[in-house]
């Protein structure tokens, strides 16, 4: 997925998208690393973790977690889209859980920004564990655009 444009240009987003996760706190008590980015698209993996289980019995990640993860996800492809956005938050996000992730595995989401207009940016993503066939979640969003006056 990485962005094959301009070297200099590359780095300007991976640096932008790592201070975007990076001053979200609640991003990094959940131990998100960001995986790959490229125009408006962004990969960001959360690994296993005993206090992210949402059921003791079977220790699944519980499915609030797994949104944190989409929805961070989704606020990074919009903040490396190419219309240069200097801001973005959440407006809406509808999440489809699909299965419950594998206990032990890390999960990874993947989101596309795919369609902005003057203020609103579209996103698209989709969260599996270490099965990439099986999806543990979709997601489809709409994300503020700040832009640079």
């Amino acid at each position: 997925m990485t962005d094959k444009s301009d070297p200099k240009e590359q780095a300007r987003r991976e640096k932008l998208a790592r201070q975007f996760i990076e001053a979200i706190p609640h991003s990094q008590a959940l131990g998100m690393t960001l995986s790959d980015i490229a125009d408006g698209k962004a990969a960001i993996s959360m690994g296993y973790a005993e206090h992210l289980i949402g059921d003791p019995e079977t220790g699944v990640i519980h499915g609030g977690a797994v949104s944190a993860l989409m929805d961070t996800c989704g606020g990074a492809a919009v903040m490396v889209h190419p219309s240069a956005p200097i801001g973005t938050a959440t407006l809406d996000l509808r999440i489809d859980y699909m299965r419950p992730a594998t206990p032990g595995q890390t999960i990874t989401a993947t989101a596309e920004c795919y369609h902005v207009t003057r203020s609103v940016a579209f996103v698209r993503a989709t969260a599996t564990d270490e099965d990439p066939d099986r999806p543990v979640a979709t997601a489809t969003g709409a994300f503020t655009l700040e832009r640079a006056s």
